[in-house]
C-alpha cells in the first residue's frame, strides 16, 4: 500500500515494488530504472490496460514497460500513430476535408473523410509521400484533458461537425482526450507514441478507398473511407503484400470464371448458378461425404425447405433469427388468414421432428441424422462474398439423438470422421476451440460440468492441444469449433460439433428409458464441412484451382495434333471413360500449344496428346498440369495409371 496520498506503489513484473510521487508518468518510471529503457520505452501496461507514457498515475497499480520489441501493443501503436498522420496528412493537402474517426483494425487502421472530391490512386500516392514528410519531422505528440465545453467550442470554431457529435456522445464523467501530433490535433482515447519519428516509415502502405456512412447509418452522410496496413519492418510489409498477391491469383471468383465453374447475377443475389464442371465438383464431394457417413453408421433424411412459422416459434427460431429469414405468405383455400412459412435456415426443428416420429427407445440411441440440408439466410448484401458467404447453401449436416453418457464417445467418433475428411481433401491438420458456458445458459451447472467434460476427455483422446474459449459456448450448450489452415496460412473455420440440451426440451423430444420412464435425449449438432459452397470455395483457393485428380471436374483432355489423329483420340477418350474417368477428346483444328494452354488455364490435370506417331505406335504423349515435362506412355499403361490416381481417398 502506498504510505500516503502523496506517492504509488507501483508492482514491477518481476514481484520488486517501488514508491513514487502520485501523478507520475510511465514515462518517468522508465527513466527512473534506466537510461536506456527510457529511449526505448513507447508505452506501458498499467493495471493490464494499454497506458500512454505521458499519462499520470494516480493510485497503486501493476506496471510493465513496452518497447518496440512487444509485438502486441508496438503494432497496436504504430498502426494507431498513422491513422492521425494519414488524418493530418490529408488535411494539410485539402484543408477543406472534414475528419471524423480513424480506428485500428487487424493488419492496420482506416480513417473516414467528408470530402467533396473522391480519392484517386494517385492521391493515396500523394498522402504516402505526406505522411514520410510528417514521419520524418519526428514532431512530438502530446495529449491534454479537456471539458466538454471546451472541446465542442473548440470543433465548432474549426468547422469539424463530426468530431463536436463524436464529443457529444462521450459519457459523462469520462475523459475528453485531445492529443496533437506536432501542430494538428485529433480527440482520441491514446494511446499514442512520443513523436512522429517513432513510426516506421518503411513498413506502411494505403491500400484503398471505400463508402462508409456516417456511424454505419445509411441515413446518414457517406464518408469514404481509405485503409491501410502497417508492420514493424519493411520485409513484413513485403511479405503481407505478396500474401495478398498470392491470395489474389487464388480467389476462387476468378478462379471459378476461369474454370467456368459457377456465377452469380443480380436477379438471384447470393445464390450459385452452377456450371458442369462446378456441379461436377460439388456432386464429387457429396458422394464422397455420403458414402463417409454411411460408413460412420449416419442415417440420411431429407426435410422440407419450406416450414410453417409454427415450429420456427417452438424452436425459438422466430424471435432470435427471424430477420435472417425469408418469409412467405400464402392464401390457403378456406382459412380465415394468410398462412405464414419460412424457408429454413437450419435443419434442427426438422430433424426433432423426425426423430419425434413414433416412439423411440434407449435401445435406439444414438441415433444419427444426416441431411444435406438446403437452406436459406438472408444476408447483408455487402457480406456476400462469391462462395464463401452465400443467401443459399447446402450443409453437411447431422444431428446425433443420445444420452448423456454418449457425449463423449459420439464426440471422439466424429473427430475420428472429421479427421478423415479434412486428411483426404489435403487439410491433415486442424486446431480446435472449446467453447464454454456462457453467463446466460440454460440447463444446469451439473448438466454443463458433464458436456465439457466430456467434450475435453474426447478431445484428449486423440489429441493433447486445444484452445478453451471460456464463456463463448452457444446457449443451449457447450461447443467445439475445428479450424483448417491453407497452403498459404490462412485460417477457416469448418467443423462444428454442439451439445444441445435445450431443442429437445422445447420441441418435447423424448425416448423410453431402461426404467420405462420418458427421458429427454441430448442432440448433439455436427457439421464438418460447414457447407459444400464454401469448402468448395476453400478448396479451390487452397489448390489454387489445381483440385486432386479425383476432384477434378474434368480429369483428362486428349487433345489432337493433326486431324489424322481423330479417331484414335476418340478410341482413346472411350478407353478413359469405361475406366471411370472424366474425360472428353479437344479434335479443334488449332495448334496444339493453344490447346495446352487453354486446358491448363482450366486446370485440367492431365492432357494426353496425340498426332501421328501415336497413333502408329498406340501411345500417348502425356503432360500434367504445371509440369513442362512431356512423357510418352501406352495407352492401355495410361489409362490404367490414370484410372488409379483418379480414385476418391476412401476407395484407394
Amino acid at each position: 500500500m502506498a504510505l500516503d496520498q502523496s506517492t504509488v506503489s507501483l508492482t514491477f513484473p518481476d514481484g520488486s515494488v517501488r514508491e513514487f510521487p502520485a501523478g507520475t508518468t510511465p514515462a518517468e518510471v522508465a527513466a527512473s530504472l534506466s537510461k536506456s529503457l527510457a529511449k526505448k520505452a513507447i508505452s506501458a501496461q498499467v493495471n493490464g490496460r494499454h497506458h500512454d507514457l505521458q499519462w499520470p498515475i494516480e493510485a497503486d497499480a501493476e506496471i510493465a514497460i513496452n518497447t518496440m520489441a512487444d509485438d502486441a501493443p508496438a503494432l497496436e501503436l504504430i498502426r494507431h500513430d498513422l491513422a492521425h498522420i494519414m488524418a493530418r496528412a490529408v488535411q494539410e493537402l485539402w484543408p477543406e476535408t472534414k475528419v471524423t474517426i480513424g480506428p485500428v483494425i487487424e493488419r492496420g487502421w482506416y480513417y473516414d473523410f467528408d470530402r467533396d472530391e473522391p480519392f484517386t490512386p494517385e492521391d493515396l500516392g500523394a498522402i504516402e509521400a505526406k505522411m514520410r514528410e510528417i514521419i520524418a519531422a519526428r514532431d512530438p505528440v502530446t495529449t491534454e484533458v479537456w471539458d466538454r465545453e471546451r472541446a465542442i467550442r473548440h470543433y465548432e470554431e474549426k468547422g469539424e461537425p463530426f468530431k463536436v457529435e463524436l464529443v457529444e456522445a462521450i459519457p459523462e464523467g469520462e475523459p475528453v482526450r485531445m492529443y496533437w501530433h506536432g501542430d494538428w490535433q485529433d480527440l482520441c482515447r491514446g494511446p499514442h507514441l512520443s513523436h512522429t519519428g517513432q513510426v516506421p516509415a518503411d513498413a506502411f502502405k494505403l491500400m484503398k478507398v471505400a463508402g462508409a456512412y456516417w456511424r454505419g447509418d445509411s441515413n446518414r452522410p457517406m464518408l469514404q473511407r481509405i485503409y491501410g496496413v502497417a508492420f514493424k519492418t519493411r520485409q513484413e510489409l513485403k511479405d503481407y503484400l505478396h500474401f495478398l498477391e498470392e491470395a489474389e491469383k487464388r480467389d476462387h471468383r476468378r478462379l471459378g470464371r476461369e474454370m467456368k465453374l459457377f456465377h452469380f447475377q443480380e436477379e438471384a443475389p447470393g445464390m450459385v448458378f452452377w456450371h458442369p464442371d462446378g456441379w461436377t465438383i460439388y456432386r464429387e464431394m457429396q458422394d464422397y461425404m455420403r458414402r463417409r457417413l454411411d460408413a460412420a453408421g449416419y442415417r440420411e433424411i431429407n426435410t422440407p425447405q419450406v416450414v410453417d412459422r409454427k415450429l420456427w416459434e417452438a424452436s425459438g427460431h422466430w424471435d432470435k433469427y427471424r430477420e435472417n429469414m425469408y418469409i412467405t405468405e400464402i392464401d390457403e383455400e378456406h382459412a380465415q388468414e394468410k398462412r405464414v412459412n419460412a424457408l429454413k435456415p437450419m435443419n434442427c426443428p426438422c430433424h426433432v421432428q423426425v426423430f419425434n416420429t413414433g416412439i423411440k427407445s434407449y435401445r435406439d440411441l444414438p441415433l444419427r441424422l444426416a441431411e444435406f440440408g438446403s437452406c436459406h439466410r438472408y444476408e447483408a448484401h455487402g457480406a456476400l462474398h462469391g462462395l464463401m458467404r452465400v443467401r443459399g447453401f447446402t450443409q453437411d449436416d447431422a444431428h446425433i439423438f443420445c444420452t448423456e453418457d454418449q457425449i463423449e464417445a459420439e464426440c471422439a467418433g466424429f473427430i475420428d470422421l472429421l479427421s478423415k475428411v479434412y486428411r483426404d481433401t489435403g487439410f491433415p491438420s486442424f486446431d480446435i476451440k472449446l467453447s464454454t458456458r456462457p453467463e446466460v445458459r440454460v440447463g444446469s451447472d451439473a448438466v454443463w460440468d458433464k458436456a465439457e467434460a466430456a467434450l475435453e476427455k474426447a478431445i484428449l483422446a486423440v489429441r493433447n492441444d486445444y484452445e478453451v474459449d471460456p464463456g463463448e459456448g452457444a446457449f443451449y450448450g457447450p461447443k467445439l469449433d475445428f479450424k483448417l489452415t491453407d497452403a498459404i496460412g490462412r485460417e477457416w473455420q469448418c467443423g462444428t460439433f454442439q451439445a444441445d440440451f435445450n431443442l429437445p426440451e422445447r420441441l418435447d423430444a423424448s425416448y423410453i428409458g431402461a426404467d420405462g420412464e420418458k427421458h429427454r435425449p441430448v442432440m448433439l449438432h455436427r457439421a464438418i464441412l460447414g457447407s459444400f459452397e464454401r469448402f468448395i470455395g476453400i478448396l479451390i483457393e487452397n489448390y489454387s484451382g489445381k483440385l486432386p485428380m479425383w476432384l477434378a471436374p474434368r480429369q483428362v483432355v486428349v487433345a489432337t495434333i493433326t486431324s489424322d489423329a481423330d479417331a484414335y483420340a476418340e478410341e482413346a477418350v472411350a478407353a478413359l471413360r469405361a475406366a471411370g474417368l472424366r474425360a472428353e477428346a479437344d479434335l479443334r483444328n488449332e495448334k496444339i500449344n493453344y490447346k495446352v494452354r487453354e486446358h491448363s488455364l482450366g486446370k485440367v490435370p492431365v492432357i494426353l496428346a496425340v498426332g501421328q506417331r501415336e497413333v502408329d505406335e498406340r501411345t500417348v504423349t502425356v503432360r500434367r498440369l504445371g509440369e513442362k515435362a512431356t512423357a510418352s506412355a501406352g495407352l492401355d499403361e495410361i489409362v490404367s495409371r490414370l484410372s488409379e490416381e483418379a480414385r476418391a481417398p476412401d476407395r484407394a
